[in-house]
């Protein structure tokens, strides 16, 4: 409620209104109201139930001032009115419980100020001047602090690459071992497994914040994300599957912005269909882990991305993860791959069957459950280098080399053909 006044607020919203329970407090609220300039008729009888039925049919003013002295559960029933309040709104409450502990909470919870009764008209008029400054003030931006956060995507090339797995250990790793504030949003919104693997249960803060893109503000955020540990914040769902996704993105754009000021790290386990339905999601992404398996759908698959991100994303810095990598039972080599993709993979993360039941059984990260495997090293490895990316504000080079992606399209078949027929050659002409 008491968020920053972002610009290009609706402007038919009321500068100001009042739900108040007595007549007393009344008579001393119209007056100030008058002399700032607001309909005294704006000062409504009825306290803080009063205020939510008839938020949720109009829109929240700028600033409401409410009644708490009928409550018997106030933070509860601030909770209720942060639901039907606009993001930006600024509450400021009343009421007779002169209690230390209560004016923390409330504060605590989002609410501006805490007026005790009887009303004084100066301690009102005080009150109502400073709320108006804290709307009008632009929001504030630090270019040192926006400069800090990191936005990664991870997206998988086929079902079953691991995307999840990666981006569910980048985001405990970054939380865990590096101390960051970090969101983890698993935007799988029928299927997703960000808080499954962690042993959480998902909540509904995704699926209202799609349904409601307009309420989503801090204290939206703080209330919606599920958390797994002090530094990170999961925000998943698990939407009825007969619900189908109906939204035009404007919510994941908001929650992305909202990330930004709230965290200083964002993974979002990134399902490769929304970059059809949604290329916008990548406005304000960093880095983009690719998950690929060494096949040749995935190859394919692959190939097409990077084109995508070429075109559609340029500043978006990829980064290759051959993932689960099986060294006896490969369908396409290390070095075919390369040459079909042109460009070299980054990582290679082994395939360990142990480490990924140990991480599911236990319900933590892979890299929490197995720290010392051969993939955890790998990750670890993948995390810091997209972490450095953040330190020069630019991509670096990947370790096993950079991007040698072409403008010039070459058959992929026919690449891998050649490089097989090759070999088959070679073992003819010894074997002879």
């Amino acid at each position: 409620m008491n968020a920053p006044w972002k610009p290009g607020m609706p402007g038919n919203r009321d500068p100001f209104a009042a739900f108040v329970c007595d007549e007393a407090s009344l008579d001393v609220l119209r007056p100030v109201a008058i002399e700032l300039g607001w309909a005294p008729e704006k000062c409504n009888k009825g306290g803080l139930r009063n205020a939510v039925q008839a938020l949720s049919v109009s829109a929240s003013p700028n600033i409401l001032l409410v009644d708490l002295s009928e409550s018997g559960d106030p933070l509860n029933d601030i909770n209720a009115l942060a639901e039907v309040c606009e993001p930006g709104t600024v509450v400021i409450a009343i009421g007779q419980v002169n209690d230390v502990r209560l004016y923390r909470d409330l504060i605590a919870s989002g609410i501006h100020d805490y007026l005790l009764k009887p009303l004084a008209a100066s301690a009102v008029r005080d009150a109502l001047n400073n709320a108006q400054a804290v709307f009008m003030a632009p929001k504030s931006s630090d270019p040192d602090s926006a400069k800090r956060h990191l936005s990664t995507a991870v997206v998988g090339t086929r079902g079953g690459a691991g995307a999840s797995t990666l981006a569910t250990s980048l985001a405990w790793y970054y939380a865990s071992k590096k101390g960051y504030p970090t969101a983890l949003l698993d935007l799988d919104i029928h299927f997703g497994t960000g808080a499954l693997a962690l042993d959480l249960e998902p909540g509904r803060g995704l699926t209202d914040a799609i349904d409601n893109p307009s309420r989503i503000d801090g204290l939206f955020i703080e209330r919606a994300m599920i958390r797994a540990q002090d530094n990170l914040a999961i925000l998943s769902a698990e939407a009825p599957i007969n619900s189908p996704l109906i939204t035009d993105g404007a919510a994941f754009l908001q929650l992305q912005e909202e990330f930004r000021t709230a965290f200083e790290m964002t993974v979002i386990d990134l399902p490769r269909n929304m970059l059809i339905n949604f290329p916008h999601l990548f406005n304000e992404v960093n880095v983009v882990v690719i998950s690929t398996e060494l096949t040749l759908a995935s190859a394919r698959d692959t190939i097409r991305l990077l084109s995508w991100f070429k075109t559609q994303a340029a500043h978006v810095a990829p980064l290759i993860v051959a993932n689960k990598v099986q060294s006896s039972a490969l369908e396409i080599s290390k070095a075919d791959f390369e040459a079909s993709i042109e460009r070299k993979i980054d990582y290679l993360i082994p395939n360990d069957v142990a480490a990924a039941a140990k991480a599911a059984k236990l319900g933590q990260a892979l890299i929490e459950a197995s720290p010392q495997s051969k993939a955890s090293a790998q990750i670890k490895a993948l995390a810091d280098h997209i972490h450095s990316f953040g330190e020069d504000g630019e991509a670096g080079d990947a370790p096993s080399g950079g991007s040698r992606s072409s403008d010039t399209k070459k058959s992929l078949l026919a690449g891998l053909s050649l490089s097989l027929g090759a070999k088959k050659k070679k073992k003819a002409k010894e074997a002879a």
